[in-house]
């Protein structure tokens, strides 16, 4: 699928799109300020309310947890943007995924509520 063929999609009725693979949240050459505009921000131009994306190339290991993480968070009823701070918080406490790497490339775009 391409930014371009997303662009025709309704999705009024999201609440949250995830999109948790390598660089989701990059839409340009970085360095000028567009490079957020990528499927991120495009699911919110779809109507979604909110999206997750990543800014660089993640490691399966780790995202695994932090996604494990981020969903049991999401399930106990608080925000998204608690949620995403709850799971990176989780990944810093971990010996293995504690560096920035595995737990920071990942941005909330559009209502964090």
């Amino acid at each position: 699928m391409t930014l371009r063929e997303i662009e025709a999609w309704k999705l009024p009725n999201v609440s949250l799109f995830v999109l948790s693979a390598c660089e989701t949240g990059l839409g340009g050459k970085l360095g000028n300020g567009l490079e957020i505009l990528g499927f991120g921000y495009q699911m919110q131009r779809t109507g979604s309310r909110a999206a997750i994306a990543s800014l660089w190339l993640v490691k399966d290991d780790g995202t695994s947890i932090f996604m494990d993480a981020f969903y049991t968070a999401l399930r106990k009823g608080i925000s998204k943007a608690e949620a995403l701070r709850q799971a990176q918080t989780e990944l810093i406490a971990h010996p293995n995924y504690d560096h920035p790497l595995y737990w920071a490339p990942f941005i909330l775009i559009g209502n964090g509520l």
